[in-house]
């Protein structure tokens, strides 16, 4: 519970931009490593390892790209990062399955374990490049983690990841919204830059 606890603060902290979101989402995923620990479920164990390195990352992209500008910068990806990021989480996913499968007292379900444990990886890359598209990857690592949660007995996980799923919704409006506005205004035809 204080994990899933502070990994909502974390989430709250991500929606408004701030760098305190990693040192957040750093001590979420240590308290519920030591959670997951007894459950043999190595998916989840391997989403919070994922964001724990993640969070360092993210901290020390987070922490430059406020010293450049004043503020964390948000945008879309272009369609070349969008693709790479479907394509590397898609081939990661195949070898960490791949890998739970020749050594089956990894994962009783390795290609569910994978997916969520590569998917974080996606979803934490994503949100350390600023990218709007990272809401998105949360999602997509929500709708098989989740019921997966549940599956396995973590139920105020479950239950805590549903309520992250009304607030990465509410998010990613923020961070679309903010990207949007961002953007440079088209020049009219005719007109010289």
């Amino acid at each position: 519970m204080t994990g899933n606890l502070i990994g909502l603060a974390g989430l709250a902290l991500g929606w408004r931009r701030s760098v305190l979101t990693w040192p957040a989402q750093f001590l979420a995923g240590t308290v519920l490593i030591l959670a997951f620990w007894g459950g043999h479920v190595p998916g989840l164990i391997g989403k919070q390892a994922i964001v724990i390195v993640a969070s360092v990352w993210g901290w020390t992209q987070w922490r430059r790209g406020r010293r450049d500008t004043g503020q964390v910068e948000v945008r879309f990806a272009t369609w070349t990062e969008r693709a790479l990021l479907v394509l590397g989480t898609a081939a990661g996913t195949a070898a960490v399955a791949a890998l739970f499968h020749a050594v089956p007292k990894l994962s009783w379900a390795p290609l569910f374990d994978a997916y969520i444990f590569v998917g974080t990886l996606a979803a934490m890359y994503a949100q350390a490049r600023g990218w709007v598209e990272f809401w998105f990857a949360w999602l997509a690592v929500d709708l098989v983690g989740v019921p997966y949660a549940y599956q396995h007995g973590y139920t105020f996980t479950a239950l805590t990841f549903t309520v992250y799923f009304v607030l990465v919704l509410a998010g990613l409006a923020s961070w679309w919204t903010k990207a949007r506005a961002s953007r440079p205004a088209p020049l009219a035809k005719g007109v010289t830059a």
